[in-house]
């Protein structure tokens, strides 16, 4: 991206705009779309209402049929397209040994400390994973076996558990080097072999590609927004940033977009429709939060660090949080709107079909 472009304005507005059409929240309306962009990119499943709810509220079967769920960028839990497992597996493996070290937190240390890469670390771990997974294994049972076949620099004493164990990053980024997925509705997690493995795809198409995928998806950021999605170095996503972008101003703020989304960010239509989205779903995910939310205390409310809400989007704004009160079959809801209005037109239907996603009824909202 030339620092001398002309940036072209773009509004609050269309940004969001932009982000419900290119994520497919507006798919339900239109008839539903099977296979979701944002299935390139990863459907975080974290909570009851993950990765299949996030998909329903974009109008695409709710299933994990023909889906892979592995552990992926941030070490955070994702669905992907099961045919896709090869390229996700490049697509989202550190970039460079600083990349590595940063992803896996402190185990750089240790690791560091004896002379060992992170990324030569991470290959390591991944090979004795393949090893001891020889049939479907739960997490601590592979944990105990890594304990037992790693040297020190590989482990560390966890005083939670009161014992000494392989370092959690390091642990979950090596999974999908070994060719392993998570079990579905596992909890503690249960690992298996991904069937047909022959390991990462020799190169990453654009549709895959993270950095790309951040912008097509997001929309307009800058390289230290993608790098913070991502969970990377700076430096890493320069290296990776794309020749065909353009200069956009954003509240302000200059930003890039792929040139081939720039009418699309200009002309996006308006959006309309209620959705419930889950605590991690993708249009909250974005490193612009003060775009997206600009009231703090909004901000604050919605992206807590325990306890973290749900999100209501009414056309293409976020009003307010909303929280899931079951009793057995019956779902209530707490819903705080932002701006103490009233209950959005179209919440309760909404409402109705997050409980029969559930397998519950709707029993109205709580005070």
């Amino acid at each position: 991206m030339s620092t001398t472009a002309v940036a072209a304005r773009v509004p609050r507005e269309a940004l969001l705009r932009f982000r419900v059409r290119a994520q497919g929240l507006d798919a339900a309306a239109a008839g539903g779309r099977a296979d979701p962009a944002v299935l390139d990119l990863g459907v975080q499943e974290t909570g009851p209402d993950g990765a299949r709810w996030a998909l329903a509220v974009r109008g695409a079967e709710p299933t994990y049929d023909g889906r892979l769920l592995v552990w992926t960028l941030r070490g955070a839990p994702h669905l992907y397209r099961r045919e896709d497992a090869a390229v996700v597996a490049a697509a989202t493996a550190p970039w460079s040994e600083p990349d590595a070290a940063k992803r896996v937190f402190d185990a750089s240390r240790p690791l560091r400390a004896a002379g060992i890469p992170v990324l030569d670390a991470l290959d390591h771990v991944a090979r004795v994973m393949r090893e001891v997974v020889d049939r479907p294994t739960a997490k601590g049972e592979l944990s105990r076996a890594l304990t037992e076949r790693l040297p020190p620099p590989y482990l560390r004493e966890c005083r939670p558990c009161g014992a000494v164990h392989s370092y959690e990053q390091t642990f979950r980024l090596a999974a999908l080097r070994a060719g392993l997925e998570l079990e579905p509705g596992t909890s503690p997690p249960v690992l298996r072999r991904i069937p047909g493995w022959d390991g990462p795809a020799a190169s990453v198409p654009p549709s895959h590609d993270v950095v790309r995928g951040v912008l097509r998806l997001l929309g307009p950021a800058t390289p230290q927004q993608v790098a913070g999605f991502v969970d990377a170095p700076v430096k890493d996503v320069r290296a990776r940033w794309p020749e065909d972008v353009v200069p956009v101003e954003v509240e302000g703020e200059r930003r890039a977009v792929l040139a081939e989304d720039l009418d699309a960010l200009r002309d996006a239509p308006p959006a309309s429709g209620v959705r419930l989205l889950g605590p991690f779903d993708l249009f909250l995910q974005g490193r612009d939060r003060e775009t997206v939310v600009p009231e703090e205390e909004a901000r604050k409310d919605l992206w807590r660090t325990l306890g973290r809400p749900g999100a209501v989007l009414v056309d293409h704004q976020l009003v307010g949080t909303w929280r899931p009160r079951s009793s057995g079959r019956r779902l209530r809801l707490e819903v705080v709107r932002w701006d103490g209005g009233d209950h959005p037109v179209g919440l309760v239907e909404e409402a109705e079909r997050l409980a029969t996603f559930r397998g519950q009824a709707f029993a109205g909202f709580s005070d």
